[in-house]
């Protein structure tokens, strides 16, 4: 372990030109320095710069000065773990964020997913599987922050926000309202209740939602999923006591009704 180490380095690889190449900052924040070394490597390897942290404390002073463009969290580190640094985050901030946990966190995995992670990977875990998952992840962030700077610079009308009774959806804007109150979602909240809304009525099993909300091959089991409707439903009785239109058949999947 390295709890003395805060901020360990920032790492850039080779650097790239042009707009489209811009060099994605990714923070790690462990307290296991063999993690965070071997992940820095991997992840230099694929071309994006890492910052290193060991506890959630310096990480999350660190994140909030200077936001990197996703982070990498381990749940049980001293001083703030990696629950508390996101509930924190998550006041300021709708910066992506993967957990990385043990085995024996099952319960933090879902509560974490609740609280605003955009997704989690169970220790001992593939460095592959972990590259892949961000790759996914800025992918989408990417697509919503694209859409709007087109729009900006071209001055053409983006399509019109999909409304479904008290439901309104901007994907050009990443806005979602319910009876006139603003809802935030993640970007992978957001393209699952945007599968759902497309087809009100029509049950969506949990693979179909995958792939709205991941669009490759990353691997997500059923608990991911779920966890992420859990969390609409939660956000969305937030602004409505009463909120019922994501409905589930149990051995099916799930479906969106609001007349």
């Amino acid at each position: 372990m390295a709890a003395g180490i805060h901020t360990l380095m920032v790492e850039t690889p080779t650097e790239r030109t042009g707009p489209s190449d811009d060099i994605r900052v990714i923070a790690l924040v462990d307290d296991d320095r063999n993690i965070l070394t071997t992940v820095s490597i991997a992840l230099q390897t694929e071309g994006y710069a890492t910052r290193l942290y060991s506890d959630g404390d310096a990480a999350l002073k660190a994140m909030l000065d200077n936001p990197p463009d996703l982070a990498v969290c381990d749940i049980k580190m001293p001083r703030m773990d990696g629950l508390e640094l996101l509930r924190r985050l998550r006041e300021k901030s709708d910066m992506p964020l993967i957990f990385l946990t043990s085995k024996d966190d099952e319960a933090d995995e879902a509560f974490g997913l609740s609280m605003g992670a955009d997704d989690y990977i169970a220790k001992p875990f593939s460095q592959r599987l972990l590259v892949a998952r961000i790759k996914a992840i800025l992918r989408r962030s990417d697509i919503v922050r694209r859409e709007a700077e087109e729009e900006e610079q071209t001055g053409e009308p983006l399509p019109e926000p999909i409304r479904r009774g008290r439901l309104v959806m901007d994907p050009a804007r990443h806005a979602v309202t319910w009876n006139g109150e603003a809802v935030s979602l993640t970007v992978t909240e957001f393209l699952i209740l945007e599968a759902l809304a497309m087809r009100p009525g029509v049950v969506k099993t949990r693979n179909q939602l995958m792939d709205a909300a991941y669009h490759d091959d990353v691997f997500v089991d059923d608990r991911t999923i779920d966890s992420h409707i859990k969390r609409l439903r939660r956000k969305f009785r937030a602004v409505d006591g009463k909120f019922g239109a994501i409905e589930t058949l149990y051995g099916a999947g799930y479906s969106f009704g609001d007349e």
